[in-house]
C-alpha cells in the first residue's frame, strides 16, 4: 500500500552518525527513502531526502519520532507533503 510522499530536510552541525540516525528513524516507521541529496558546507551538514511514507503514517507520527532525533543529534529536522512542497514553489 503505498502512502504519502513528503520532502524531508535535516541540517546541523556536521558529526559523525547524522545520516545513520535519520535513516534508522525513518526504517522504524517503515518509510521507504526514495532519493537523498547530501552536502557539507563548512561544518554545516544539510541533507534532502524524497521519502514515502506508509498510507498509515501521517506526518504527525514523523515529526514525533524526528524530535528524538532533532534532540538526540542536535539536528532540525522537517518534513511536508510533496504536494504542498510542489505548491508552495510552484511558479
Amino acid at each position: 500500500m503505498s502512502g504519502m510522499i513528503a520532502i524531508m530536510t535535516v541540517t546541523g552541525r556536521d558529526h559523525t552518525g547524522i545520516i545513520a540516525a535519520v535513516s534508522t528513524a525513518c526504517a522504524d516507521l517503515s518509510i521507504n527513502i526514495r532519493n537523498v541529496s547530501q552536502t557539507i558546507m563548512d561544518e554545516w551538514f544539510t541533507m534532502i531526502l524524497h521519502v514515502e511514507l506508509p498510507g498509515d503514517l501521517d506526518v504527525a507520527a514523523v515529526d514525533e519520532r524526528m524530535a528524538l532525533v532533532e534532540d538526540e543529534q542536535k539536528l532540525v529536522i522537517t518534513i511536508q507533503s510533496q504536494a504542498i512542497f510542489d505548491a508552495m514553489h510552484h511558479i
